[in-house]
């Protein structure tokens, strides 16, 4: 696993991580412009990322290939990981960023709401009950696995509720847009903030 940080100050980073399950190439620009580029074996997982990124306002890359012949748990599972961990290194000493955030996001019927808080203690908390396990051939359980990673490797605390719904696709695509919009609201710079928005100094 190797992570470069961008140059000149910029909040990016890339990883490549490659096991026996999973071959990963991925980059992270938290101050992006909502560019993705996605090539992965998971068509329902790129449509996902695709909005997290847009609506998070960030610039993603991933190419990632798996052994999906088995199923697309270790595909999913794996790209949380490196998107969790190059969060947290574009972040660097997090000097300046808002650090909370609370964000609903409605999608027809279905009402998703994402709160964050940028701690460096990984925790999740999930409530979400979907009407099918399925959406195409994409488990829905695998949702939960992504977030879950995603919440380690970054070392943040992720809450995530699905107030309601009735399609699971609508649900699973308001907790994505919310993920992001939430992600963008926590990482931003706010002026008035002198080192690190806590009162032990650091996070």
């Amino acid at each position: 696993m190797t992570t470069a940080n961008g140059a000149n100050g910029a909040r990016q980073a890339s990883i490549s991580r490659k096991t026996n399950e999973t071959d990963i190439k991925l980059n992270f620009n938290v101050d992006g412009t909502g560019d993705s580029r996605l090539e992965t074996d998971v068509p329902f997982l790129n449509h996902m990322l695709d909005l997290f990124t847009k609506h998070g306002q960030f610039d993603l890359v991933v190419d990632a290939k798996g052994d999906i012949e088995i199923d697309d748990h270790h595909t999913v599972e794996d790209i949380g990981i490196c998107l969790g961990h190059t969060i947290r290194e574009a972040l660097g000493d997090k000097k300046g960023i808002k650090r909370y955030a609370s964000v609903f996001v409605p999608m027809d019927e279905a009402l998703a709401q994402v709160i964050i808080d940028i701690s460096n203690r990984p925790h999740f908390e999930y409530r979400a009950q979907y009407p099918s396990a399925q959406v195409g051939s994409f488990s829905v359980e695998l949702v939960q696995e992504f977030l879950w990673k995603l919440a380690l490797e970054a070392r943040i605390t992720l809450h995530v509720i699905v107030h309601y719904g009735q399609n699971t696709h609508h649900m699973i695509e308001a907790v994505f847009k919310a993920l992001g919009r939430a992600l963008d609201e926590a990482t931003s710079l706010d002026p008035r903030v002198t080192g690190v928005p806590s009162t032990k100094g650091v996070l």
